[in-house]
């Protein structure tokens, strides 16, 4: 059977900035690298794989099976280390796993470097997205219909509409402005008032 439930269940947030990544640059949806480890009778622990996965791109419920391999030295020798002493070869940055961070180059070699398979883990990931773009125009949609039923008439609803969205921009503009705004500024300007 060879197969370890292992169920931990933990939140991950992450959020962007357009002033995280450089101009000239394309944004790199998020990547989740893992590590695989055994502890065995003696309470040793040996490197079994690594992994990573693409977090989804899309919201909603996700089951992901990845492979796992781990680095190996050839030969009898480093194979009954590994068993009676324990240690194998383990990498000194997880993100070699694929492309490496220091990684500047076009084409990557991996010629040379020895592995072998070690199996697979499943995620379960239940994905959400938010925007505040989104939220912003559903709102914005949501209070003209709400103005739009007490109105109860087609008459005056492009003026309204008008209204409510130059209202909603001049909102978006105040927002902007304000995260603009150099903290101690901000501080200053409510500890007097």
């Amino acid at each position: 059977d060879n197969v370890a439930c292992f169920c931990y269940p933990f939140t991950l947030e992450m959020f962007f900035t357009q002033e995280d990544e450089l101009a000239d640059s394309l944004p790199q949806w998020p990547v989740l690298y893992f590590e695989v480890l055994s502890l065995d009778f003696w309470q040793r622990y040996h490197i079994e794989g690594y992994g990573y996965l693409v977090l989804p791109a899309s919201p909603g419920l996700h089951m992901l099976t990845i492979p796992t391999w781990r680095p190996v030295e050839l030969g009898t020798v480093a194979e009954l280390r590994r068993f009676f002493i324990g240690g194998s070869p383990e990498l000194e940055d997880i993100t070699y796993v694929r492309i490496p961070s220091t990684f500047k180059e076009k084409r990557l070699s991996c010629f040379g470097f020895c592995t072998e398979t070690t199996g697979s883990v499943t995620f379960r990931l239940y994905c959400l997205q938010q925007s505040k773009q989104v939220q912003q125009s559903e709102a914005l949609r949501q209070c003209v219909q709400n103005v739009l039923d007490w109105l109860g008439g087609f008459s005056q609803h492009s003026s309204v509409y008008n209204v409510l969205e130059a209202f909603q921009r001049a909102q978006h503009r105040m927002q902007e402005a304000r995260e603009r705004l150099p903290q101690d500024l901000i501080i200053t300007s409510a500890s007097t008032v």
